[in-house]
């Protein structure tokens, strides 16, 4: 029987909370050490998850537990040194996104890792949600037939008043670039993984809520190999239907000469057939559990098939750094009031 993949994880934040609850759920893996900068918060995750021991020195927790895998959920301040930390040991490493501070600071860390022949996989999980690779399913078997056109509607109603973002994330607030860096990224993944590579971007953002740096409201117009356009238009202000707005985070609809599907609040999927007035429901398997239908264990059980099997692998640092270059052309294009060619 193959050992146990080591974990040793950097974060115990909001966020890696998901993290930590999914690698304490999964089948032959096991967290060796938990770090973080507040020892609390470390003590706090390795009793609730079982993870070896706490430190707040992730390379005194590297030279200790040797681990096989480093997981790193901090804000993008801390990416690059962390993954130079993991080269030079020669350890695979998962880097959570928003990935480093900017494209530039993103194309160094890549090489780190390369040069170092390590693994380094961003944590881009939205891709894995459920109702994602159900749409993809769909469309790679033909149920909506040519695909012409997407639109999805983000809509998570936390950005409103003095103490948006505070109470989970707090440094959303000054980040001096916010709606696509932190969040429309994930969308620019999810479009790049459901309709293909990109060809063009039309960008136009504007900041709503004066208390953070960076823009909360926007749009962006991608235009796909091929000739499929999604649009993203997105506004951490209003809200939509839902019992969690975090859950799916907005709606979506994807129309195709053979019909349109329709992803809504509750990660429900409902399907419409080109000339009918009538859409029905689209039964899909899927669990309430972790974050937005177990994504995040989706994403690091992916990770681990690969070590194990030697899987494809999705979200490796150097296939992110599309997205990046895509995002950065996003900043310029509404800087420059045009259409960007890529």
């Amino acid at each position: 029987m193959a050992e146990d993949i080591k974990v040793a994880t950097v974060g115990a934040g909001y966020f890696a909370r998901f993290h930590h609850d999914a690698w304490s759920r999964m089948p032959g893996v096991r967290i060796v050490g938990v770090c973080d900068t507040n020892p609390e918060r470390a003590e706090a995750y390795r009793r609730e998850f079982g993870g070896g021991a706490a430190y707040t020195d992730p390379a005194k927790m590297i030279a200790k537990e040797r681990p096989d895998l480093i997981d790193i959920a901090v804000p993008p301040v801390g990416h690059r040194d962390l993954v130079a930390l993991a080269a030079a040991e020669k350890i695979d490493v998962i880097c959570q996104k928003a990935f480093t501070r900017s494209l530039a600071e993103a194309r160094e860390t890549v090489a780190l890792a390369r040069d170092a022949g390590i693994m380094l996989v961003v944590h881009e999980n939205f891709r894995f949600q459920p109702w994602f690779r159900e749409i993809k399913r769909l469309i790679d078997e033909g149920t909506l037939g040519e695909i012409f056109s997407a639109s999805f509607r983000l809509r998570p109603g936390d950005g409103q008043g003095e103490r948006a973002y505070l109470d989970r994330q707090p440094y959303f607030q000054s980040m001096e670039r916010f709606l696509i860096h932190e969040t429309g990224i994930h969308f620019i993944d999810t479009f790049r993984f459901l309709f293909g590579e990109y060809e063009s971007v039309y960008a136009d953002l504007r900041r709503l809520n004066p208390v953070i740096a960076g823009e909360d409201a926007g749009i962006m117009v991608l235009g796909h190999e091929g000739g499929i356009r999604s649009l993203f238009d997105g506004n951490r202000l209003s809200d939509h239907i839902a019992e969690n707005r975090r859950l799916t985070m907005g709606e979506l609809w994807v129309d195709g000469s053979k019909g349109t599907v329709r992803l809504d609040g509750e990660g429900n999927l409902f399907v419409r057939p080109f000339g009918s007035n009538t859409e029905s429901p689209h039964p899909f398997a899927w669990e309430m559990r972790g974050f937005a239908g177990d994504s995040v264990y989706a994403l690091q059980s992916h990770v681990v098939a690969h070590l194990q099997n030697g899987t494809a692998l999705e979200n490796t640092g150097q296939a992110y750094l599309t997205n990046l270059e895509v995002e950065d052309a996003v900043y310029r294009s509404s800087a420059q009031g045009g259409r960007i060619t890529l």
